[in-house]
């Protein structure tokens, strides 16, 4: 019996639900005031912003976590998530996209969305399963 609490107390710790409504209305609270905001390289204003640049002010705002500023060191940061099962909201969620493998960054929102500031769009939601899929690079647990 000792084995098994053991085991179990090691695997991945899911958040509770009050913490999971938390994270989704802090998210949900900080993508009404961007929506639609520009997506601009280098760019960390509403006049127009990157995906690292907002996944970073996102963190600092509604967290109180300091992330780097690129999307190459925040890949570096907290837990590496390898089942797709034991991703949460909040999670950082990575993409490598074209023969370059340019980073790309935006906050899992569960049922395979995710937030995050499009080149083409802006700062949207967008569902993993379509273009991004393919993408996918990893997931990581910073918070």
């Amino acid at each position: 019996m000792l084995v098994l609490i053991f085991f179990t107390g090691c695997s991945s710790a899911r958040i509770s639900e009050k913490e999971r409504v938390k994270r989704t209305g802090e998210i949900t609270r900080f993508y009404r005031v961007w929506k639609g905001t520009p997506y601009r390289l280098g760019g960390t204003t509403k006049k127009g912003v990157d995906c690292s640049a907002f996944v970073q002010r996102l963190y600092r705002e509604k967290f109180e976590k300091q992330l780097p500023r690129t999307t190459k060191t925040m890949a570096k940061e907290g837990e590496k998530v390898k089942n797709r099962n034991d991703w949460e909201v909040g999670d950082l969620i990575f993409f490598k996209i074209g023969w370059r493998k340019t980073h790309h960054v935006g906050v899992y929102l569960g049922r395979n969305r995710f937030l995050h500031a499009s080149t083409s769009k802006g700062v949207i939601i967008s569902n993993i399963d379509s273009y991004w899929n393919s993408h996918l690079w990893q997931v990581r647990k910073v918070l």
